[in-house]
This record gives C-alpha cells, structure tokens and sequence, in this order.
C-alpha cells in the first residue's frame, strides 16, 4: 500500500512554528529573569561578599583567568558574560575589571572545539584537518587578546572607548553607579522582590540564578538548532559559497543560538571530512565570532546606564580582533598559519595536541596570574563626616583598586554609616595622567599655588583655585598624605547652592581626594569629611 499517511495535527508545520516561538520566548524571559534575580541577590550580599569579588577579579590576570576557566568548565562565554553583566549592574564590578573576565571567556569558549578536533586523533588522514580548523578558533582569540589586553592593562583602551561610546550613543555616565536594575518592572519587579524575601538567602538565590541563567541558554540553544535543523548535509554549499555569506552565517546562526561553542563546534567534521574547506570555513567561525556578543546586549538592554558599556567592550573586542587578524594583509594569515602549524606537529606526535590543551587553558593562566599577583594594590579607606553646626558625626567606607602600571583606578563607595550589611551606595571610576587627575568626571589639574580653572557642574558654573599645596598634611595622628593640593571651588551663583565654597584636599600621591570642607559665607568650616583609616590588603 502507498497510500499517504495522514498528517496528524501535532506535525502541521505552523502549529510547530507556534509551539517553538513559544519555547524561544519562555526561555527568552526565564534567561532575563535569571539575571534580575542575579542581580538583585548580589545587592544584598554585603560589604564581606563583595570584597571577596573584588578581591578575586582585583587582578587583571587573575580576572583573566576565571573568565577562561569557568567558560571552559560550562561550556557557554554566553553564560559567562551575562554573569559580568548582573555583576556590573549590581555593583560588585567595574567596567575595568570586567574587561578581562569577557577576554578571558572569548578564549575559554574555544576549548570545545578543540576537544571535538582531538576526537579525529583515530583518522590519520581526517586528524589534521580538524586539529586546524579546531585551534583556529583559539589562535584567534589567544592573539586578540595578546594585542588587546596590554592596551587595557595599561592604558585603558577597551573600557575608554566602551565608556566613550556608551556615554554619547546610549547617553551612560562616565562614573556609572548601581542604580535599580530592573529587566521588566511591571513584572518581574514584585515577583522578585518576594522570592528574595521568601529564601532570605542571598548564596541559595545566586545559585538558582545562575542554574536558571545557564539552564535557559541550553534550552534556547536547543530549540532553535532543532528550528534550523542544522545539519552537516546542509552546510555544504548553501553556508559557505563565499566569505561574506560564510560570515554572514557564522553571525546570524551564532546571534540566533548564542553560542559560538556550538557553531564552531559543527564546522569540525565538516572540515575534517572534507566537506567544507579549511579557507572558506573561516570566515564562518569569525561571524560567530561576533555573533556571540548578542548576549550581553539582551543582558544589558533594560539597564544601558549599568552594563550597556560591558557589551559594547565585548562587541568591541571581537570586531577589533577580526579587523586585524582578517582584514589586515600582513597578519591576515598569522591565526591560520599557527593553527596549520600545530594540526601538522599533533599529526607527528599526537601527544602534542593534548599538551597544548593543558598549556593553553591551564598552565599558562595560572603562571600568568602567579607571576602577576602584585598588578594591582587594594585600599580599605574609611572617612568620617562631621557636621560642626550640629555635631553629628558618621562613618562611610571605600574599597580602592589601584594598578600600579595602569592610568584608571576604581573606587567603590559603602553608604554611611558604617555597618556589617553596608550597601554599596557609588562606583567612582578616578583617572590620572601626568598632571591631572579625574575623580567621577571632576577634573583636577595639578598645577602651581594660584592656578584657576573655571568648570561647570549641577550647580551651574564655578571657579576651581588652588590655594595652596601642602608636602604632608596630618589627618589623624598616625596618618598623614603626601603632596595635598587645597582646591577651593567657588561658584557664580551662590544662592544655588547650600554652600558658596568647598575646599577639596587632594593627594597626589594617593590620586585621593582626602579631605573635604564646606565653607559658610563667613569663611567658617561648618561641615568637613576626612580620611582617618587606610588599610592595605
């Protein structure tokens, strides 16, 4: 009998279409409502959990390092780069920091491919090919990065130009702070609010954040791979009959899946068995390239003022690396030319493609942050605030990160008073190059006694004098700061202001502002805030 079988409902194609765009859209909101929840136990956790963080990406390297490593572990730089984000939302992270966490993940998400190339180590003719187009992938990457992250460990040059755009295309402040990070407020504000209070637990929520996060990618990933049905058979001529279409696909597959593992993953065989050439599948590999960066845009996309600076970094490294190491002729075929170079000596000895894998993701990271771990100094400041009129007193906190070779340094600011479940209130991002120093946009200009400046702030325009400069000013006994500058700003327009004069004390030597004073018209100090702790760690 041939006679046709019936279609039963379940397989009309529309009803199919249907229920997938369903799936794409739960996971879609279970993926944005992780992240909220995410962020929203972050902000609870306190003064002790967030100088853990801090301490642990303090070090560029050591930032570096955690990105590879847990992208490796879970197999998904999306995942990775979410979490970056919630972190800089919350305020446990900055801009700099995050940074090399995303390097790191752009490396780390290459692993994958790597291990499916090693799996051909059983087809002498299939082995090298594979072992090519599989490292291909991580030599990128790896070279990215060895041209990137000295430009930002020293000059700032992903996190400027992220901050710079982020301030003038999506109107983001240089001195972001950590503001109310709701995804979806008229619906996922209240429902997170109550599950928060309900476990009260902020690790127990962070790990179902995460589990849900990670979880949502997986399924979304799933769904739309069966949507597509990808398919080695299909790839063949439709996906790469040029580069640009190659590339085109490599970014809209990726954009759509996001992942790169996966899409990469699956030009392998494809490669090894001949299907697809070593050449024509590059281009692909670089559109997924680019394509995985779509993540951190959905995670930044309800919060640009937090975190839209962090996609924008990613999206900016991985576009920066296909423009040197595609477009530039001189160094066009360098990536290509390793990853040839080492399928040829793991052909010769097979053992030297496993060696590699533990060189590249393990052994060399942790000597690079062994040998690194003085990159950077962390400060405990702790000030206290008087009012003379009142006599009020209190305390408030800064975690300080310094880098001793690195133009940018990070304050982060705890509400006073001083508490065991202190909030963090302000992330003050301070920049110093030769004589001037930038505090969260307020510029300082070290000149001689007598230089004036006039600047402009919420208060309207002012006048900004130096007074005086002072080799060593005592704040309490004990502690002292070196080369003070005594800034007075005055303003035009007096009665706007609570105050017609604020004398700033700024160190020199610590890039710190170390003292402030708020001066009646009388001249008397009627309110005054100073350092009167600093803690090295």
């Amino acid at each position: 009998m041939n006679a046709e079988q019936p279609v039963t409902p379940a397989s009309t194609p529309w009803k199919v279409v249907l229920r997938n765009t369903a799936y794409i859209l739960a996971a879609l909101l279970i993926f944005l409502f992780a992240l909220d929840l995410m962020i929203s136990s972050l902000q609870h956790l306190g003064q002790d959990a967030a100088d853990v963080i801090i301490l642990a990406t303090s070090n560029p390297f050591t930032g570096l390092f955690i990105g590879l490593l847990v992208t490796a572990i879970i197999q998904s730089s999306s995942a990775t780069t979410a979490m970056a984000v919630a972190l800089m939302a919350s305020g446990s992270m900055t801009l700099g920091t995050a940074i090399p966490i995303i390097m790191g993940a752009n490396v780390g998400t290459t692993i994958t491919s790597t291990i499916v190339s090693l799996g051909f180590i059983t087809s002498k003719k299939e082995f090298r090919r594979a072992v090519t187009i599989g490292t291909y992938h991580d030599f990128f990457n790896i070279l990215t990065v060895i041209v990137l992250f000295p430009l930002e460990y020293y000059f700032g040059f992903l996190s400027g130009l992220a901050q710079y755009l982020g301030s003038n295309l999506f109107n983001e402040p240089l001195g972001n702070s950590p503001g109310n990070f709701s995804l979806l407020g008229w619906g996922f504000g209240s429902f997170v609010k109550l599950i928060v209070t309900t476990i009260n637990n902020e690790f127990v929520l962070i790990v179902l954040s995460v589990v849900l996060l990670f979880s949502s990618i997986l399924f979304f990933r799933r769904v739309i791979s069966k949507m597509l049905g990808i398919q080695q058979e299909r790839f063949q001529h439709f996906f790469f009959e040029n580069s640009l279409k190659s590339f085109g696909w490599g970014l809209l597959i990726t954009a759509i899946i996001r992942s790169s593992t996966v899409t990469t993953s699956l030009v392998v065989p494809l490669v090894a068995k001949k299907i697809v050439k070593i050449k024509a599948a590059v281009p692909f590999v670089l559109g997924a390239n680019i394509g995985t960066t779509i993540t951190a845009f959905i995670a930044a996309l309800f919060n640009s003022n937090a975190a839209i600076s962090v996609a924008i970094a990613h999206f900016l490294f991985n576009a920066i690396g296909v423009i040197l190491f595609y477009l530039v002729p001189v160094v066009k075929e360098l990536p290509l030319k390793l990853a040839d170079g080492l399928g040829r000596l793991t052909l010769k000895y097979r053992l030297a493609g496993f060696l590699y894998l533990l060189l590249t993701f393990f052994a060399i990271p942790f000597s690079l942050i062994y040998f690194n771990k003085d990159a950077v100094l962390i400060h405990e400041l702790t000030y206290r605030q008087q009012n003379l009129i009142t006599q009020q007193s209190n305390t408030y906190k800064i975690v300080s990160k310094i880098y001793p070779h690195h133009i940018m340094a990070n304050m982060l600011m705890y509400k006073p008073p001083a508490a065991i479940d202190e909030d963090l209130s302000q992330i003050l991002t301070v920049y110093r190059r030769n004589n001037l120093l930038i505090i969260n946009n307020e510029l300082f200009e070290l000149n001689r006694s007598g230089f004036c400046r006039d600047a402009e702030d919420d208060y309207g325009k002012y006048k900004n004098c130096i007074l005086r400069v002072v080799p060593t000013l005592t704040l309490v006994p004990g502690l002292a700061a070196d080369s003070v500058f005594v800034f007075e700003k005055q303003w035009y327009q007096p009665e706007r202001v609570d105050s017609t004069r604020v004398r700033l004390y700024v160190s020199a030597a610590l890039n710190l502002v170390v003292k402030k004073e708020k001066v009646d018209v009388a001249g008397r100090v009627i309110e005054q805030e100073f350092l009167i702790a600093l803690q090295s760690k």
